[in-house]
């Protein structure tokens, strides 16, 4: 009992940290293999509080020499560093840019010694970013991403990268070093330098398998450089540290590392043992009751609803450290397509005991939600609420889908949602755009402005009327998301046969207009389901309907509604709270 209300007590604390953070994200990997039609994929859901759900734009540009950028801490909007520009920067939607390159992250946090925020330094949303203005390719961006972390500090907590282009799909987890965590004698037994700002590790996932990470670091031992030598035609060693970047763009490379990313945790002295046997989850994020219940269990969720024989890691999603560790990638049992894709990210535990709508938090109509704070402490116990990918403070969204056999500005596409994931739409933004539809622009309200053309506030209109009674409503919801995302499939399906043979200014504009009119459908049919849903069940009643009308008498009058009751268990509730008040007499 004292050991679980320790890890309980551990995980109130981490829960209340994602509350507030902008940070408490999902993200899902998929490799080519793994897929239908051979596209690599990476799912995002940005999840804050006071994060606002928009499609960020950022148009190619050429830049004179000497000029600098001034680097913005994307979660609070202060001023960092400034860095010399380069001469070309790539266009970027969202988090594709305009080769297919997409990124997406999670935050872990990490050890507390390296938990401060630097002065200065590149912050990790700046590092998704400025990456994408520069790099063409997965290896490409792991090569800009080890130039930052050499040249600058890192201002940010421990982070997760999801890097992915039309052919491989990485993961990549950094944290930052800071002043005071080397000893002294440590580091002059081991001749350590203090160089570099951050250590990091990049593994590339297997073809055939899929992985994610969602706010707890995952790689643990990993490949390490062995010797080799090409010259003599034996190849390269899968693995190689960041002093040999320059083989990083040899197909043999599938593991990437820092050169200090072991010995700085030994001139630390959180590690000691064989090279061969170093973590670096275990050094930099060791494992707490919240890494694995509130983070590792997102991905466990995925993992049981694509490949076989996952149960037998429930134990260790659940927060028992004894129990087997999740792997960082597994084969599916079948190919994965785009909507399965965006149906992973739609999930509260279903299948598993931690189904959220189960239990008599859901309320009478099993709304799979629980409000802020997710820790709670009553009569001496401490509890935990669920965190599931889905979650009411989503800002956005999305599933980045990256497909070789197509021109780049085809062949990339964000599918974009705002708000919660299980009841967004995923709308085809395709990386070639240069005009951003204008219910998801920056600008178009924010967190505090509401506004009638911004899909985030119809989006949350909608889905805070849902969770009043959810079991009904969501039904509904999902007819109108189904039928919007599988038109949108097959319209993107028509359409690359079209804009695949276009060009220049030309194939721009077919994007632009697409992608507006896919947008504008969504907006459209989201507000007739606002309207419908408030009419079908307003005061708590649920009018009836007869081939797809609202019924009338003979005289044009509402039918009476439907007041269905609420579940036994809801009403076992009441009467064990104040059955004698109530009980008829």
């Amino acid at each position: 009992m004292k050991f679980n209300r320790i890890i309980a007590a551990a995980f109130l604390g981490a829960a209340m940290l994602f509350a507030d953070s902008a940070d408490a994200c999902t993200n899902f990997l998929f490799t080519k293999g793994a897929t239908k039609d051979g596209s690599t994929m990476i799912t995002y859901a940005a999840d804050s509080h006071t994060l606002y759900g928009e499609l960020y734009y950022r148009k190619v540009a050429d830049y004179a020499p000497g000029t600098m950028f001034q680097v913005i801490d994307w979660d609070s909007g202060k001023p960092l560093i400034m860095i010399p520009q380069v001469a070309h920067t790539y266009s970027v939607v969202g988090n594709i840019n305009e080769h297919q390159l997409a990124i997406g992250e999670t935050t872990y946090g990490g050890r507390e010694e390296l938990a401060s925020e630097i002065e200065g330094g590149i912050d990790y949303g700046s590092y998704i970013y400025l990456t994408l203005q520069r790099a063409k390719n997965a290896r490409e961006a792991i090569q800009v991403l080890a130039g930052f972390m050499k040249d600058y500090p890192y201002h940010s907590e421990g982070e997760s990268f999801s890097i992915c282009d039309p052919n491989e799909v990485w993961i990549l987890e950094l944290i930052g070093k800071r002043d005071g965590t080397v000893k002294a004698d440590l580091a002059k037994k081991l001749k350590y330098k203090y160089t570099d700002g951050a250590v990091w590790v990049a593994r590339r996932i297997p073809d055939g398998y899929v992985s994610g990470h969602a706010n707890q670091a995952r790689i643990t031992q990993f490949p390490q450089e062995g010797k080799w030598n090409k010259a003599k035609g034996k190849g390269l060693h899968k693995a190689i540290s960041s002093a040999h970047l320059d083989y990083l763009f040899e197909p043999e490379v599938e593991c990437v590392y820092s050169s200090e990313v072991i010995t700085y945790a030994r001139a630390c002295g959180w590690f000691d043992g064989k090279d061969a046997d170093f973590s670096f989850a275990d050094t930099y994020a060791p494992l707490t009751f919240s890494g694995m219940r509130g983070c590792d269990a997102r991905v466990y969720a995925m993992f049981n609803r694509v490949a076989p024989d996952m149960k037998r890691y429930e134990k260790y999603a659940m927060g028992d450290a004894t129990a087997e560790r999740l792997p960082l990638w597994v084969k599916p049992d079948h190919k994965i397509d785009v909507r399965e894709a965006m149906q992973l990210m739609r999930d509260h535990y279903e299948g598993t005991s931690m189904d959220m709508s189960k239990d008599l938090g859901g309320g009478p109509f099993n709304c799979p939600y629980r409000w802020r704070p997710m820790g709670f402490e009553l009569d001496g116990h401490t509890y935990v609420h669920e965190r599931a990918t889905s979650t009411q403070q989503t800002g956005f969204s999305f599933v980045a889908q990256c497909r070789s056999w197509l021109p780049d500005k085809v062949g990339g596409i964000i599918w974009f949602g705002v708000d919660d994931t299980y009841s967004t739409v995923y709308c085809p933004m395709y990386c070639g755009i240069t005009e951003i539809p204008f219910c998801f622009r920056e600008g178009n309200g924010d967190m505090l402005t509401y506004s009638e053309s911004s899909a985030f506030w119809l989006f949350n209109r909608v889905s805070n009327f849902l969770y009043s009674r959810y079991s009904d409503m969501i039904v509904d919801l999902q007819k109108v998301q189904d039928k919007l995302e599988n038109t949108y499939i097959r319209d993107v399906q028509k359409f690359d046969e079209r804009a695949k043979a276009s060009e220049g200014e030309a194939l721009t504009r077919q994007l632009n207009d697409f992608c507006g009119r896919q947008a504008a459908k969504m907006m459209m049919e989201w507000k007739q389901l606002d309207n419908y849903l408030l009419v079908k069940y307003m005061d708590g009643n649920i009018k009836k309907e007869k081939d797809g009308k609202f019924e009338r008498t003979a005289t044009g009058q509402a039918v009476f509604p439907s007041q269905p009751a609420y579940r036994d268990e809801w009403y076992r509730m009441i009467v064990r709270d104040h059955g004698d008040v109530i009980r008829e007499k």
